[in-house]
């Protein structure tokens, strides 16, 4: 059991809550932080029990409020400190980055209760999440414009994805800090809510997740929206979605869902994203840094 110092991590009914937790700095993001929800990652992927995962922040105010770019921070939050000549060097790589790589790479559902003010990566990093909940007290700002940087976190992907490329330029153009209505209105957010409906509202969505599908079902299916949406052809879903149709209709969660359906009952799916993928998964080659 990994000792987090900057995150904690909970698992119930299988729902698993990572909470940014270092409420004295607004949650801050380090290095270490990143690490521990990368690990965090790790564990719930590997455990089967855990179905869908919920992500927040410690205390009433804050998300997270960006990089922590104090020396008590650790400073250098973006990259390795030393200097390098060769930009292909690992070493030159955003930590946001990385952790939003890790994100995407996830077989379980997330889901973001923003709780407060998320500015820079605290925006960023639930753009690798898959529904998006608010806080009526939210408050986003990709604000790095106005840092003399530019958008990390591989976010120059996700955003215009989620919002339109237009709306995703007006936000990063002005880094100007934006309330939860107008993030809803933008397509940022699925909802908005009274800071104590928030994480119910939550953990409500991720149990109709856990109580009524296929672990394995939900995994093909993230897979395949997040890849295949940028494929140049629909002829690119299709030779996914029709292997993944042959081989998860002769599956014993299909048969389960069939049965419980018939039988007007709640499903118990027997599979598990540990030993029950299809055997063509995954089908994308690795892309290992350049």
């Amino acid at each position: 059991m990994t000792d987090y110092t900057q995150i904690t991590l909970a698992k119930s009914d299988g729902i698993a809550t990572i909470t940014l937790n270092r409420p004295d700095k607004m949650n801050a993001y380090t290095r270490t932080m990143g690490q521990e929800i990368i690990a965090a990652m790790d564990d719930i992927d590997a455990d089967d029990a855990v179905r869908a995962v919920i992500f927040t922040g410690a205390g009433e105010r804050a998300f997270c409020a960006g990089a922590d770019l104090t020396p008590e921070g650790g400073g250098h939050v973006f990259s390795d400190p030393s200097e390098v000549s060769d930009l292909s060097d690992p070493k030159v790589r955003d930590g946001g980055g990385l952790l939003t790589l890790r994100l995407f790479e996830s077989k379980k559902p997330l889901i973001s209760a923003c709780n407060g003010v998320a500015v820079g990566v605290g925006a960023t990093m639930q753009l690798a999440m898959d529904i998006r909940l608010a806080s009526e007290t939210a408050r986003y700002g990709f604000v790095f414009a106005r840092r003399g940087i530019v958008p990390e976190a591989a976010s120059s992907w996700f955003l215009p994805r989620l919002v339109g490329i237009a709306q995703a330029l007006e936000w990063c153009y002005t880094g100007r800090i934006f309330g939860a209505d107008e993030a809803r209105t933008g397509g940022l957010v699925r909802s908005v809510h009274a800071p104590s409906d928030l994480l119910p509202a939550a953990q409500a969505l991720a149990r109709e997740i856990t109580e009524n599908t296929s672990a394995v079902s939900v995994a093909m299916t993230r897979a395949m929206m997040w890849r295949l949406m940028s494929a140049d052809h629909p002829m690119e879903a299709h030779k996914i979605d029709s292997r993944a149709i042959y081989r998860l209709s002769r599956s014993a969660d299909a048969r389960e869902g069939i049965a419980s359906f018939l039988e007007k009952r709640s499903p118990a799916y027997p599979g598990t994203v540990s030993a029950d993928m299809p055997d063509f998964y995954p089908w994308w080659e690795a892309r290992p840094y350049e």
